[in-house]
Formats: C-alpha cells, structure tokens, sequence
C-alpha cells in the first residue's frame, strides 16, 4: 500500500489500540459491532475510523454494561441520519433500510427476528450494503412494502431514452459475484436488467413476488428451481418465462461468468 494511502491496522494491532484481546475483535465482527475491510488476500485491515469505533463498543461494554443489540443501537444513534453526512462504510441501500426501519419505529433485533437473519447481519446490511442474498433482500423490500429495485435507487425522474452499451448504471453489490446492471431506468412498466454472476454466485434461497418475468442467457449457464422441483438448465441462447408468484431460486454452475437479460413486469422485484 502506498505511504500516502489511509492506514490500515491488522488485527492484533487494532485489538492493542482499542485496549481488547484480538478474539474479543473477531466475537465483536460475528456480532456486528465493526465490519472491518479486507486485504487482496483476505486478511481483516482495521481503519482509525474501525479503531475509533472499537474503543466506542469497549467503553458502552464495560462503562454502560450494555449487551451487544444496545451497543449497537447506541452506535447507530451517534452516526449521522440519512438525511446527513454519509459515513465512508455506508452507501443508499443501506440508509434506505434503516430509514425505513425508524420509520416503522422497529429495533434490529425485532426486524431480524421478523425476517429470520441475525442482527449482525442486518446491522451489516445498514451499515455497509452488503452481506446479504438476494432472497434476504427481496423479504426486506417486502416486510417494508417496498421492493429491491426502489431500495436500489430506481427511481430517478430524468433518464435517458438511450443508454449506452457499457453505460449501465449498477445497483449496490449486496451479493459477492452478483453484478445487476439497469438496461431502462425510471418508474417504467417493467424492471430491464443484465445480470452478470460469477462462477457459483446465487439467490442464496428461493423468493417469490408478484407479476411475471423473462430470462435470456447470454453467455454461460444458469440453474433455476421453481417451486422447489422444476429444475431448468439454461445455456447461451435459451429463454424462461414463468410467474414470479412461483418460488424460484438460481445459481451460476458455470466455471465461467453468467450474463442474463431479466425483466420482471411490473416492477415488484
């Protein structure tokens, strides 16, 4: 790393500086209290924002002698609104989640246990847009009476009638591997994607919502399950139409990448 780049901490280092042991680091990450980034190879690097925040979560533990779900409440209510000064971990998708959350007066505990995930991994979600399948997105926009690709900022008033090839703006990368690029934007008759997925990336889970859709492969191959036993083994050139009132789940068993055209009508994914 560049002498003039932002320093990162490894996490003995960290753990030092905030005054714990470096296991006490890895429960607080499995508990969703700091979400450290990674190295090329992996590895945790923790930033003096990541550090300041360590030291915030020992003092609220061990001079409030609160639980992890109050910590983090209690960290969530020192960080700017979603109307303020965006944090570098956090980005839209994430401020929508948790403004819609307030906004139904919810915890993370009682929205986790109501969707099924952990807290962290909510907490994860809020803070950073990612850690998430597409299963556990889809039931996010829907216990908000939302849907994905409202969460994911399609909603802008001017948009262009053209747009062109390698101009697509892409949504947040909950999913590693799942890229989703917008073909058409705009509150339109029909969410227009291309889905590019990395070999093995998948819904993580089946979903279901209402209208109808439309899947062409491009390039690679593509699994699909509806309803838990229709299995379609879809390669470059073939198409699938089926209600998306139907469970479906997919999965990229290609050992390349997967690009698909998806459209969904209307736009309830």
């Amino acid at each position: 790393m560049s002498d003039n780049g932002p320093v990162r901490y490894k996490v003995a280092e960290a753990a030092r500086l905030a005054g714990v042991s470096a296991s006490t680091l890895r429960l607080w990450e499995s508990q969703g209290l700091v979400v450290p980034g990674r190295s090329g190879t992996g590895h945790r690097q923790y930033s003096a924002d990541d550090v300041a925040r360590l030291k915030r979560v020992s003092w609220y533990r061990v001079e409030r002698g609160l639980n992890p779900a109050a910590i983090r409440e209690a960290l969530e209510s020192e960080e700017p609104s979603a109307d303020g000064a965006e944090t570098g971990q956090s980005s839209g998708l994430g401020r929508k989640l948790r403004s819609l959350r307030h906004a139904a007066g919810k915890t993370l505990d009682q929205v986790a246990s109501d969707i099924g995930i952990t807290a962290s991994t909510l907490s994860t979600l809020e803070r950073t847009s990612q850690g998430v399948g597409f299963k556990t997105l889809h039931d996010l926009a829907e216990y908000y009476a939302t849907t994905v690709s409202r969460l994911s900022g399609e909603e802008n008033e001017e948009v262009p009638a053209v747009i062109r090839a390698g101009e697509w703006r892409t949504w947040p990368e909950t999913t590693p591997g799942v890229t989703v690029q917008l073909l058409a934007e705009g509150r339109r008759m029909m969410d227009c994607h291309r889905f590019v997925l990395a070999p093995g990336a998948a819904s993580e889970g089946a979903y279901r919502h209402e209208g109808e859709e439309f899947m062409h492969v491009l390039s690679g191959r593509l699994e699909l399950v509806l309803d838990s036993d229709q299995f379609f083994d879809l390669g470059p050139g073939d198409s699938l139409y089926f209600e998306s009132r139907r469970y479906h789940s997919w999965r990229n068993r290609h050992d390349g990448e997967t690009v698909l055209l998806w459209i969904n009508t209307p736009p309830t994914f």
